[in-house]
């Protein structure tokens, strides 16, 4: 099989990770027997300084043409003065919406090894293993009208029943998949918006019986995050909303270096790690390479359709952290960091013996 990718780095650690991720990608590559043709285009601030806009027409383009998009990080302080409409971020919310990414997937799971990096308890996060299902082209990050003058500041929440609709089957099948439990986060003790969105929740899921369903007060939801995560399978939730818990679940996983995310449309689909650009370690080789590589493992379940290759991947994460190979942000006390590089080999090292023992056994991508 051959696919077309676009590879947009972006700035900070983005450029470093995302070099770790496409080593780790070539292994699985060549087990796999797919030819990907990869094209690089600067996005974010690097497309700032380079074109004067946080993505060209050319960039979009090859976006269009790809089969799916990696993008490492974009943003960072050097670029906070820009008008609104060129700051670097406006560039992934144009292509969320130009790609029609509806739907934000971010898994968050705690490695065994991993237990004592959370900042919560070990018998509190033990056994977490949840995706957050994020609505994403929608709410109150696209409506209208917006804007601020000197008085004051004004956005507008709004959505349509096919949003929901389309949002909440994403969820429900993927929990049919798994454990076979969706819980719908809103605010509707308070928002009209989220009254709409739990009715069409609810409509949605009589196709869904086979799932269970409860709602959940997004205020609510963040204390539950941090008191007893292990109890989520999967979280349905609007865009903004989805924003903040996603990043909370991952800080349960004991760090943002951790954590993958898709965003996944009709027709097109785009992988990245959760995490920033973190300007303040750049370009010294010790970012964790965790998240964006575990984002390859994403592409290799929900594009290439090879769930037995993501399975080998996530497998030898797990190896590597259980033989107390640590980047700086998750490294244990009195030990020695591994470097982006090392750790980008430690996983490979793991991840060349699992493929070695499928072919051996004659299991196939």
């Amino acid at each position: 099989m051959k696919y077309k990718l676009a590879i947009l780095p972006g700035d900070g650690i983005g450029p470093e990770v995302m070099e770790a991720a496409l080593d780790v990608m070539d292994v699985m590559t060549r087990a796999a027997k797919l030819t990907l043709e990869l094209s690089r285009h600067p996005i974010g601030g690097a497309s700032i300084d380079q074109h004067g806009t946080p993505i060209t027409d050319d960039t979009l383009q090859a976006c269009y043409d790809a089969d799916a998009v990696l993008l490492g990080a974009i943003g960072g302080p050097q670029w906070d003065n820009q008008p609104h409409d060129r700051k670097p971020e406006r560039a992934l919310l144009r292509l969320r919406e130009a790609l029609g990414l509806y739907t934000n997937l971010r898994p968050a799971r705690v490695y065994d090894a991993m237990l004592d990096a959370s900042s919560l308890k070990r018998e509190y996060v033990q056994g977490t293993d949840l995706v957050v299902v994020r609505e994403l082209t929608g709410g109150i990050y696209f409506g209208e009208p917006r804007g601020y003058d000197s008085e004051r500041g004004w956005n507008t929440l709004v959505y349509t029943r096919p949003e929901v609709e389309r949002i909440a089957r994403s969820a429900f099948e993927l929990a049919a998949t798994r454990r076979g439990q969706v819980t719908s986060v809103d605010k509707a003790n308070v928002l009209e918006s989220s009254q709409f969105w739990r009715e069409v929740v609810c409509e949605v899921h009589k196709d869904y019986q086979q799932v269970e369903l409860d709602h959940m007060y997004v205020d609510n939801a963040a204390m539950q995050l941090v008191r007893q995560p292990a109890q989520f399978d999967v979280i349905l939730t609007q865009n903004m909303f989805g924003d903040i818990l996603s990043d909370a679940a991952a800080m349960v996983t004991g760090s943002l270096g951790m954590l993958p995310s898709a965003s996944l449309g009709a027709g097109y689909a785009m992988y990245e790690p959760v995490h920033g650009t973190a300007p303040d370690i750049a370009g010294q080789n010790i970012a964790n390479p965790i998240a964006m590589i575990a984002s390859v493992g994403m592409l290799f379940h929900s594009t290439f359709k090879l769930p037995a290759m993501a399975q080998a991947l996530d497998q030898a994460i797990d190896q590597t952290l259980a033989a107390g190979q640590r980047t700086t942000d998750i490294a244990e006390p009195g030990t020695k960091p591994l470097s982006t590089t090392d750790m980008r080999d430690r996983i490979i090292e793991s991840l060349s013996g699992i493929l070695d023992v499928q072919q051996a056994s004659g299991v196939t991508p």
